[in-house]
C-alpha cells in the first residue's frame, strides 16, 4: 500500500546561501569547506559523527530526462556541535529543495560541493536532517529502459547528500517508485510492492519497498531499475536472484546454469577459508549491458557487464576462466572490501588484492581441468609489468589527500602487481599462517575498518620475516629488478651460478623473493633449482657439481617478479620445454628482454612466434603468444616492415588454425588473422566469411563475432559492394546491442569529415557517459591504418583528460589515453605527448603518471622501430 509519505509534495524553497556569500559561524568551522572530500574532512567526521542511517524515497519516471525527485531523511549522532557538519553533494545547487535540521526548516547553505549544515540547528546526540532535491544525474547511468548507480569511489555524493567516505558506514532504507513494468535490486530484501498511480495523474506506476540495509560504506550502496527479467534459483539452500537483459537463446541456454552455480562455489570456498559465514542478509547479482567494469561488489547485489557473463558456444577457455574469476573476485569482495572496508581509499588496493587473489584460488577449484600456475602467470605478469616498467609505474599504496583524486589509484599496479606480491607474502610465511592471519583480521575488523599496516600488524607476529622491511619495497615503493647472472663451468660441471639483481632505475633497492630456475640439457631433460633471493647476489651452492646446461630458464615456475636473463638458445628451443608454465615464463621473459632492447629484436621475436604458433598447445599459452605477436606487429614493426612480413605471417597463422585440433585455440588463431590481415586476398577472405556467416571449419562464430568482422573489415576500409556495417547493424537482434554498435560507426567512417565530427562530439560529456562505447570507438579511430588522420585529434584528447577525470568512472581516464595512444609509433605522436607534458609542469601528478603509463610503448618504438 501507497502511504502519504511516498507522495511527492509541493514544497516552498528556502533561498540558498550563494556560494560566495559570508555565513557566519559555518566559514570558521575546521576543516574549511573544499571541493572534494578532504582526508582532513574525513578525520574530523570520523571523531565526531556515529551511527548513520539513510531512508531515501526515489520517484523515477519512465523518460531519462525527467528529473528523479527524492525524499532523503539522513540521521546520525553527534559527539558535539560546536561546529557546521558538511554533508557531500557533488550536483548544481538547483536540484535542492528544501532543507530541516531536526525539525526545523534550515536555509541551504550548498557550496563547494558541501550541503553545509549550521551548528545552531544541531546538538549533541541524535540528529535528524531531511532534504528534499532532484537527485545529481552524473553516476545514474540513466538509460531508454533501466539505470543504475555506480557510486565508487565517491560519487554517492552526485546523486544525493552523504557523508562519502569508506569508513563512515551506515544503514541504507530504500523505497523506489517506478513505471510498473520495470524491475528493481537494491543492497536490500525487497519488503513489498505495490502498483498505483502517481500524484492520481500518473497511472502505470510502482512502489517498490526494501528493507533496511546492512551497515556498509557509502560507495557500497547501489540500486539497478528498468526493464530486466527477474530470475531466482536455490543454490545450496540460499535463494540468489538475476536481473539481466540478455535475449539471445544460446547465450541464456548455456550461461545461466554455470553464472548460479560460480556464485555457489565462491560462496562455498569463501566460507570455508575465512572461517565466516556469508555475512549479509542477501546475496543477488544484476548484468548489465556495456558496465563501465567487468563487476562492482555492492552488497547483496552485484553488478556485473553482461559481456563477460554471457556466453555462447564460440566462448574460448579464456572467457571460461575470466568469467569464473570475475564472479569470484566479486564474491571475495562481501569479505575483504565489504565486511572489513579500508578506512581510507590509499588502502583501496587492499580490497583488489585479496578479492584477486582469492579469485586465483577459487578458479582452481572451481574451473575443471585449470592450471592455477599457468592462468597466474598469463593474467598478472604481463600487465603489472605493462605499468611497471614505465617512466609513470606507482607503488601498491599510494598516498590520498582528497577522495575526489581515488580513481586515478586504480589500474594494473593493485589488480596485477599486488596479487604476485601477495602470493610472495603466503610463500614466504606459508599458507597455514597466511590463511590464519587473514582469518584474524577478517574476525578483529568484521563490520568495520582496517589498514594495511592493521594486517602487517597481524600477519608480522606469524612469521620470523621482517615483514616491515619487506613492505616497504613490494608495496610502498614503485618497480622492479633486472636480473644478471654469472655461470662458472670446469670439466663439464657447474662450479658457480651466482644471481644478482639490480633495481630498473639503477636505485639500490632490493626485492626479496623466492622462484625457480631450470637447468636445461639436451633431450628435454631438466634440473630445478629453488632461489631465495634475499640479497642483492645469490650464490646457488645446489647447482655446484650439477652437468653444464644447454641454457638456463630464469623464472620457471613464474613466480618472481622482474626482468630475467634470456639465453639465445632458448629461442629455437621452447617447444621442448615441457612443462607449460615454465613456457609461459619463457614468453615474458623474450617479450621484456625485447622490449629493454635485450638479446633479440622484435621483427626476430616475431619469427619465433610464428614457429610457435603451431606447435603450441596450450590454449593459455597460445593466448599469451598470439597477444604478443599481434602488439608486435602493430607496435614495434615499421609500416614497410609490416607490409613484408604480413604475407608470411597471415599463412602461418591459417596454417596453425587449420593444424590446431582444439576449437577455442582455432578461434585464437582466426582473431589474430583478422587482426593483423592486410592483403588484399587475406581481407576478401574476410568479407567473404563475414558475408556469408560461414565460418572456416572447426571455428565457431557468433553475432558478436560477426560484428568484430565487420569492424575489422571496416577500419580497413574493405570496398564491399555494400557498406558492412549498415548490413552488420541490420543483423542484429538485442537493442543493447544494436544501440552499441550504432554509436561505433561514425568512428569507422570511410570519409574522414565523419570522423572528425564524431570525434568533437566527445568533447561533451553527455556522449562520453558509455565508457566502454567510447573507448570502443577511440580504438578504431586510432587504429594504425588511420594514423594519418588521427594523430590530429591527440592534442585535444590531452586537454580533456582532466575534465574526463572529474566526470568519468575510475578506469576511464587511463582508457581513454590508452585507446588514444596506445597503437602509435610515430614521431609525431611523441612530439605531441612531449610538448603536453612540458607545457603542464604543474600537471595533476597521478593523471601525468597515466600518461605516461599510456605512452611507454610509443617512446619504446622510437628505439625499437628501424
Amino acid at each position: 500500500m501507497l502511504t502519504a509519505a511516498c507522495q511527492r509534495q509541493p514544497v516552498s524553497r528556502p533561498a540558498a546561501v550563494p556560494a560566495t556569500a559570508e555565513a557566519g559561524a559555518a566559514d570558521v568551522a575546521l576543516p574549511p569547506v573544499t571541493t572534494g572530500v578532504s582526508e582532513a574532512l574525513a578525520i574530523e567526521r570520523k571523531k565526531n559523527i556515529s551511527r548513520v542511517a539513510y531512508d531515501l524515497n526515489l520517484t523515477i519516471p519512465a523518460q531519462k530526462t525527467k528529473p528523479i525527485a527524492v525524499v532523503e531523511s539522513v540521521a546520525f549522532t553527534l559527539r558535539d556541535n560546536q561546529q557546521p557538519v558538511q554533508l557531500d553533494f557533488k550536483a548544481p545547487t538547483a536540484n535542492l529543495q528544501s532543507l530541516t535540521v531536526n525539525g526545523q526548516p534550515v536555509p541551504l547553505d550548498h557550496r563547494k560541493e558541501h550541503l553545509v549544515l549550521p551548528a545552531a540547528a544541531l546538538k549533541p546526540g541524535r540528529n535528524v536532517a531531511e532534504i528534499r532535491l532532484n537527485a545529481g544525474e552524473q553516476s545514474l547511468n540513466r538509460n531508454a529502459d533501466y539505470l543504475y548507480t555506480l557510486l565508487v569511489p565517491d560519487r554517492a555524493r552526485t546523486v544525493f547528500p552523504v557523508f562519502d567516505q569508506p569508513n563512515l558506514k551506515a544503514t541504507f532504507k530504500l523505497q523506489l517508485t517506478l513505471p510498473k513494468d520495470w524491475q528493481a535490486m537494491t543492497n536490500a530484501p525487497l519488503v513489498d510492492s505495490a502498483a498505483h498511480s502517481l500524484d492520481g495523474t500518473l497511472p502505470g506506476f510502482k512502489t517498490y519497498i526494501f528493507a533496511t540495509s546492512d551497515s556498509i560504506s557509502t560507495y557500497l550502496f547501489s540500486f539497478a531499475a528498468g526493464k530486466f527479467t527477474r530470475l531466482t534459483r536455490q543454490m545450496n539452500g540460499r535463494p540468489m536472484t538475476l536481473l539481466h537483459r540478455e535475449t539471445d537463446p544460446s547465450k541464456l541456454r548455456l550461461s545461466l546454469g554455470p553464472i548460479f552455480q560460480l556464485h555457489a562455489d565462491a560462496l562455498q570456498f569463501m566460507e570455508q577459508y575465512t572461517g565466516i559465514p556469508y555475512p549479509f542478509q542477501k546475496f543477488d547479482f544484476v548484468s548489465i549491458p556495456d558496465f563501465q567494469y567487468g563487476g562492482m561488489e555492492h552488497v547483496g547485489a552485484i553488478d556485473y557487464k553482461a559481456s563477460t557473463l554471457f556466453l555462447d558456444e564460440g566462448a574460448t577457455q579464456d572467457q571460461l576462466l575470466a568469467r569464473s574469476s570475475l564472479v569470484a573476485h566479486e564474491t571475495a569482495h562481501m569479505w575483504f572490501g565489504d565486511l572489513v572496508t579500508m578506512q581510507w581509499f590509499n588502502d583501496v588496493w587492499m580490497k583488489e588484492v585479496f578479492a584477486n587473489f582469492m579469485a586465483d584460488k577459487v578458479t582452481q577449484v572451481a574451473v575443471k581441468n585449470s592450471n592455477y600456475d599457468l592462468k597466474f602467470v598469463i593474467d598478472h605478469y604481463p600487465a603489472a609489468y605493462g605499468i611497471d616498467r614505465t617512466a609513470g609505474a606507482n607503488p601498491i599504496r599510494q598516498p590520498l589527500a582528497n577522495l575526489q583524486d581515488a580513481g586515478s589509484l586504480y589500474g594494473n599496479i593493485i589488480y596485477h602487481k599486488a596479487p604476485i606480491m601477495m602470493r610472495q607474502l603466503e610463500r614466504l610465511m606459508g599458507p597455514a599462517a597466511f590463511q590464519q592471519g587473514l582469518q584474524e583480521y577478517l574476525r578483529k575488523y568484521s563490520n568495520s575498518n582496517a589498514t594495511w599496516p592493521d594486517l602487517i600488524d597481524i600477519l608480522d607476529a606469524r612469521t620470523p620475516a621482517d615483514l616491515q622491511a619487506w613492505n616497504q619495497v613490494w608495496v610502498n615503493q614503485p618497480g622492479r629488478p633486472v636480473f644478471s647472472h654469472e655461470l662458472k663451468i670446469s670439466a663439464g660441471k657447474i662450479t658457480q651460478l651466482t644471481l644478482t639483481q639490480q633495481a630498473e632505475d639503477a636505485s639500490d633497492r632490493l626485492w626479496p623473493q623466492l622462484f625457480e630456475v631450470l637447468l636445461v640439457y639436451p633431450g628435454g631433460r631438466t634440473k630445478e633449482l629453488f632461489v631465495n633471493m634475499s640479497e642483492r647476489a645469490v650464490s646457488l651452492p645446489q647447482a655446484v657439481g650439477q652437468p653444464a646446461p644447454s641454457y638456463i630458464l630464469f623464472n620457471s615456475t613464474g613466480l618472481g617478479y622482474g626482468v630475467f636473463p634470456v639465453a639465445r638458445q632458448l629461442t629455437a628451443q621452447l617447444a621442448t620445454l615441457k612443462n607449460p608454465v615454465a613456457r609461459a615464463a619463457a614468453y615474458v621473459n623474450l617479450y621484456e628482454n625485447m622490449l629493454n632492447g635485450q638479446v633479440i629484436k622484435p621483427q626476430e621475436l616475431l619469427t619465433v612466434y610464428r614457429q610457435a604458433l603451431t606447435r603450441e598447445p596450450e590454449e593459455l599459452n597460445l593466448k599469451l603468444l598470439t597477444g604478443q605477436a599481434s602488439d608486435i606487429f602493430w607496435h614495434f614493426l615499421s609500416p614497410a616492415q609490416r607490409l613484408a612480413v604480413v604475407p608470411d605471417l597471415e599463412k602461418d597463422i591459417w596454417a596453425a588454425l587449420q593444424k590446431n585440433p582444439a576449437a577455442n585455440s582455432k578461434k585464437l588463431l582466426f582473431k589474430t588473422y583478422q587482426s593483423i590481415a592486410l592483403t588484399p586476398p587475406a581481407q576478401a577472405g574476410l568479407y567473404q566469411i563475414w558475408q556469408s556467416e560461414k565460418a572456416p571449419a572447426g571455428v565457431k562464430l557468433t553475432e558478436d563475432d560477426y560484428t568484430a568482422l565487420a569492424l575489422a573489415l571496416a577500419v580497413r576500409d574493405y570496398a564491399a559492394p555494400q557498406p558492412v556495417l549498415p548490413q552488420q547493424l541490420a543483423r542484429i537482434k538485442n537493442v543493447d546491442r544494436r544501440r552499441r554498435l550504432e554509436f561505433l560507426m561514425p568512428a569507422l567512417a570511410p570519409d574522414a569529415a565523419t570522423r572528425d565530427t564524431f570525434f568533437a562530439s566527445l568533447a561533451d560529456d553527455k556522449n562520453r557517459e558509455k565508457e566502454a562505447w567510447v573507448t570502443a570507438a577511440l580504438s578504431y579511430l586510432h587504429h594504425p591504418l588511420r594514423h594519418a588522420t588521427s594523430e590530429k585529434y591527440l592534442s585535444q584528447s590531452l586537454e580533456l583528460l582532466e575534465e574526463i577525470q572529474l566526470t568519468g568512472d575510475i578506469f576511464f581516464p587511463y582508457s581513454w589515453l590508452q585507446a588514444s595512444l596506445g597503437s602509435y609509433q610515430t614521431a609525431g605522436a611523441a612530439t605531441i605527448v612531449r610538448a603536453f607534458l612540458q607545457a603542464h609542469p604543474d600537471y595533476n601528478p597521478k593523471l601525468r603518471a597515466k600518461l605516461l603509463q599510456a605512452s611507454d610503448d610509443l617512446f619504446r618504438a622510437e628505439k625499437l622501430v628501424r
